[in-house]
């Protein structure tokens, strides 16, 4: 592929990514040549459909473990492995390179990709510090080669459905975002073969991207202040973790560049059930994605109905419908052979094309790298925010 130059501009990202949402396969042109891929990582990298784009080809794929490589290539229908990543991105057949490596090594992977002139899908989360953001940004820029970070949240069919409602201007004015990942258990991913792994006691909002993207990617907010408290109870297990953190869970209230709030839930511990949801609080009208207790999506419109509290009040009362979440992946966004479900609510198939599409058509991926570092980067302060009690904190802007 040839190489392009990224937009730099905050604003102008956020209107590609919202003209690329609206892209449906059946008015895309048809691509001259098949993009060829590296897939690297034998757990997440074996989650998604590359193989059967019609416009892609797995040319190769690697992982440290022999095992792992092998199940790559039965996976994606592919012959040919490598022993690492290093001597992948020296084949000269392969366009881009799928990063499906372990969080700490997503920035290094990702820039020695980039720097061999491959295109680069990082999974989650783009970066660990700021400095990391700071090389990946410089990284693509210098290269002028596509990243993009493969950010399930932004696919999932409820956040489809969101964006679409704000794109309608259904909302009015969206005041409040609460966004929620509760995934009890993780610490199950602590150790392997009796070794640590690069999860443990990893802090929950250095994980934040699931959270984030739901507001980030509906409206194009950006995330300026934030104040963060977080929650441990002195389990053994979180002793002496490579991070020095404490919690299990962190709780966070964020500010918007255009003043409006956002609460971001990343909980690894306690009675809760799993989730990655958001719920939008607008003038005109709310919703709620579907919550794992029980309650179906939910839209509340405003209105003149009213009702008397139990203290004797007239207030105002929300009309409230149940909603039936589409499933966008039937849809023609999607080429014919990836109309099916996928992991993550239906997202796999959805990043897998953008993906795909975005290199064929040589345009800005949906969530890009200035994208991908807005999400990530709030968490990095949330988390700093935590250790100092819940203090206040700037949330540094990557968009100049």
């Amino acid at each position: 592929m040839n190489r392009r130059t990224f937009l730099q501009s905050g604003s102008v990202a956020a209107a590609a990514a919202a003209a690329s949402a609206r892209l449906s396969f059946a008015s895309a042109p048809p691509s001259r040549r098949k993009i060829r891929i590296g897939v690297v990582g034998g757990r997440f990298g074996l989650t998604f459909y590359f193989h059967q784009h019609p416009d892609c080809v797995v040319e190769a794929v690697s992982d440290l473990r022999r095992d792992r490589r092998d199940a790559l290539m039965k996976t994606y229908r592919c012959g040919r492995s490598h022993e690492s990543l290093e001597k992948l991105i020296l084949d000269p057949a392969i366009d881009a390179v799928f990063i499906a490596t372990p969080a700490p090594d997503h920035v290094r992977h990702g820039v020695m990709a980039l720097k061999a002139g491959k295109h680069v899908l990082s999974a989650v989360p783009a970066a660990m510090s700021l400095e990391e953001c700071e090389l990946l940004l410089a990284t693509v820029k210098s290269t002028g080669l596509t990243y993009m970070m493969a950010e399930t949240s932004y696919w999932g069919q409820s956040t489809i459905s969101a964006r679409k409602f704000f794109e309608q201007g259904k909302f009015g004015d969206i005041y409040c975002t609460e966004s929620m990942y509760h995934h009890a258990g993780l610490e199950s991913l602590f150790f392997e073969d009796g070794r640590r792994t690069w999860r443990h006691g990893l802090p929950p909002m250095h994980y934040p991207t699931h959270c984030t993207s739901h507001l980030i990617s509906v409206t194009g907010e950006r995330l300026t202040d934030v104040s963060c408290l977080g929650w441990g109870d002195d389990d053994p297990i979180l002793k002496d973790n490579a991070y020095h953190n404490p919690f299990w869970n962190e709780t966070a209230q964020f500010k918007t560049n255009r003043g409006n709030a956002m609460r971001v839930d990343v909980w690894w511990k306690g009675a809760h059930r799993g989730c990655e949801r958001a719920e939008f609080y607008g003038d005109k009208m709310s919703y709620l994605y579907p919550d794992p207790n029980g309650v179906d999506a939910l839209i509340l419109r405003s209105g003149k109905q009213t009702e008397r509290d139990d203290a004797g009040f007239v207030r105002e009362l929300p009309g409230l419908e149940k909603y039936q979440v589409p499933q966008w992946w039937k849809t023609d966004a999607l080429p014919e052979p990836l109309r099916h479900s996928s992991g993550h609510d239906g997202s796999h198939t959805f990043i897998t094309h953008e993906f795909v599409d975005a290199l064929v058509n040589q345009r800005t991926p949906a969530v890009n790298v200035h994208e991908a570092v807005a999400y990530t980067a709030p968490g990095i302060i949330a988390h700093q925010s935590a250790i100092k009690s819940g203090e206040w904190l700037k949330i540094p802007s990557f968009d100049g």
